[in-house]
C-alpha cells in the first residue's frame, strides 16, 4: 500500500491483528473522562497508520455523544514531500466526514538536535492552535510500542520512577488535556482497523532511519521479545512504574496541602520545618514541584542540582537566598499564632523571565510559562490598537525599570504587600518605552492605552501546578 508521491520505500509492511472495536475505544475514552456535553476534540494526524486509527476512532466516539472532532496536520517542511502528505492526510480524512487543518513550522530549521526541536516546534502549534480556538482535549496517537521505546530511552539514561513511568494517558497543559488512549494498544491492532474500514495510510520514512535512537530502541525490541521482553511487557513495566510514581504523588500532595500557601502572582510561601520532617524522597519531590510550577517550566529541575539545593536549604548556611531552575528561593521568619514559624518563599527568578509577547487580536497566551492571558478579537472591540501611537503593545516582565516609571505615577504602589522580588517578575503591558498596565498591581496608564484595552488576564495557570 503506497500513497501518492512516496517513494517506492513507503509502503507499509503488513500487520497482524484485531481490529480496535468501537466499545473498546469508549471505555478507553471513559477512563479519561469525564467530558462536558457535546465535547469536541482534536486529533494530531501525521498521516501515518496510528493517528489515521485514532482519528477514524475518535471521530466515531464523539458522534456517538452529539460531539465533533477536527484533525490538525503539522507539516514540519524538513522533507520536499511533507506538504503533499499533509495535504493527502487531510483528503482522506475530509472524504470521512473530518474537518482537517494544516499547521505549518515555518521559519529557520536547527542544524543539530533536528528531533527534538520538531517535537517542540510541533506541541507548540497544536496547543496554540486549540488554546485559540477553544479546543480543551487534543487526543495524540501514542500506542504500547511508543510507551516500550520510551521506557528503554529512559532506562538507557539512567531515569528514576518518574521517567520510566513513560507517558501518562492523561496529562495537562494550560488551558488544554492531553490524551493518550492507545498506550495499552499493540500497533498491529491500528493497522487492522484501517484495513478494515478500507482506508490508506503513510510511513514517514525517518521511521527507519537509525541514525535516531528511537529508531534504534524500535530495532532492539524483536530481539528482546524472545527474552520475554516484548514491548507488551516494557508497558507493563512502565505501568507498575507509573503506580508507584501515583502512590508517591500522593503523599506529595498531602504535604504540600500542609506546607505551601500559593498565591496569584506566581509564588509560594511554605514551611520549612515541615519540608526537613518529611521522608526524603517525598520532600525531594515536593520541592521539585514547588519549582516546576513557579518557575512555569515543562519539565523539573535536575535531580543533582535538586538534591544538592535540598541539602543546602536546612544546612548551617539556611539564611541565605538561592536560585535553581529560573527560582529565587529567600528563607524567612514569619509570625504565627504567637510564635515564629521559619518560611521560605519562592518566586520567579526576574532575569529568567526573559520573553516578550507580541499582543495580537483574539489571543489566548501563556506568558513566560505562568499566566494565561487573553484579547478580544478584532472587529469586535476595536481596542487592540494603544493610543495614537502604533507601536505593538508588548507583554513583558515588570523590572526595575518599569517599577520605577509606575511609581513616579503612583506612589501608593510602593504599599504593596506583593513581596519585591516578585514585583519584578509581574507581567507589564509595554508600549515602547511605556508602562500601560500591569493587572496584577490594578496599575493602568489611560495615556498610554485606551480605556477598556481588551486585554485580560485569566491568572496563574503554569505547565505544571502544585496539585
Amino acid at each position: 500500500m503506497t500513497s501518492p508521491g512516496h517513494p517506492p520505500s513507503a509502503v507499509v509492511p503488513p500487520l497482524k491483528g484485531k481490529p480496535l472495536k468501537a466499545r473498546e475505544f469508549s471505555a478507553l475514552m471513559k477512563a479519561l473522562g469525564p467530558f462536558e456535553p457535546d465535547p469536541c476534540v482534536a486529533v494530531a494526524v501525521s498521516g501515518g497508520c496510528d493517528s489515521m486509527a485514532l482519528a477514524l476512532l475518535a471521530h466515531d466516539w464523539v458522534q456517538g455523544l452529539g460531539g465533533r472532532s477536527l484533525a490538525l496536520t503539522v507539516d514540519h517542511r524538513l522533507r520536499r514531500e511533507s506538504g503533499v502528505e499533509a495535504r493527502q492526510a487531510g483528503g482522506w480524512l475530509k472524504a470521512r466526514g473530518l474537518t482537517h487543518h494544516i499547521l505549518p513550522w515555518t521559519g529557520d530549521k536547527p542544524k543539530r538536535g533536528i528531533q527534538a526541536a520538531a517535537r517542540e516546534a510541533r506541541y507548540g502549534l497544536l496547543f496554540d492552535w486549540c488554546r485559540g480556538h477553544g479546543i480543551l482535549h487534543l487526543l495524540l496517537a501514542h500506542h504500547q510500542e511508543d510507551q516500550a521505546e520510551t521506557f528503554l530511552m529512559r532506562l538507557g539514561r539512567g531515569s528514576g520512577i518518574d521517567g520510566l513511568a513513560g507517558m501518562a494517558p492523561l496529562s495537562e497543559v494550560p488551558a488544554l488535556r492531553l490524551l493518550r488512549p492507545l498506550l495499552d494498544v499493540p500497533k498491529a491492532r491500528l493497522a487492522a482497523t484501517l484495513r478494515s474500514r478500507g482506508q490508506e495510510w503513510a510511513e514517514d520514512p525517518s521511521n527507519r532511519d537509525l541514525a535516531y535512537a528511537r529508531v534504534r530502541m524500535r530495532a532492539l525490541i524483536p530481539d528482546l521479545a524472545r527474552e520475554g521482553l516484548g514491548a507488551s511487557r516494557l508497558a507493563a513495566t512502565a505501568g507498575l512504574m507509573a503506580r508507584a510514581r501515583q502512590a508517591l504523588g500522593e503523599e506529595v500532595a498531602e504535604l504540600l496541602s500542609r506546607a505551601v500557601e500559593i498565591y496569584p502572582q506566581g509564588y509560594v510561601r511554605l514551611d520549612r520545618a515541615a519540608l526537613a520532617a518529611a521522608e526524603t524522597e517525598i520532600s525531594l519531590r515536593a520541592l521539585s514541584r514547588i519549582l516546576t510550577c513557579v518557575g512555569g517550566r515543562a519539565y523539573p529541575p535536575r535531580s543533582e542540582r535538586l538534591a544538592r539545593l535540598h541539602g543546602e536549604l536546612f544546612s548551617k548556611k539556611e539564611s541565605r537566598a538561592r536560585t535553581l531552575h529560573g527560582c529565587r528561593l529567600i528563607p524567612e521568619k514569619t509570625k504565627k499564632g504567637g510564635g515564629t514559624t521559619k518560611t521560605m518563599f519562592v518566586c520567579r527568578e526576574p532575569a529568567a523571565a526573559g520573553e516578550r509577547l507580541a499582543l495580537r487580536a483574539g489571543m489566548r497566551e501563556v506568558w513566560d510559562g505562568r499566566f494565561l492571558f487573553e484579547t478580544d478579537r478584532a472587529g469586535e472591540t476595536g481596542r487592540v490598537r494603544t493610543g495614537k501611537t502604533k507601536r505593538t503593545p508588548v507583554l513583558a516582565r515588570l523590572g526595575r525599570e518599569g517599577w520605577s516609571r509606575i511609581v513616579g505615577r503612583a506612589p501608593e504602589l510602593r504599599d504593596s504587600t506583593i513581596p519585591w522580588p516578585v514585583r519584578l517578575s509581574l507581567p507589564a503591558l509595554w508600549c515602547g518605552k511605556k508602562v500601560g498596565a500591569v493587572p496584577h498591581l490594578d496599575y493602568v496608564d489611560e495615556t498610554v492605552i485606551q480605556p477598556g484595552f481588551g486585554l485580560r488576564l485569566k491568572g496563574f495557570c503554569p505547565a505544571n501546578s502544585l496539585a
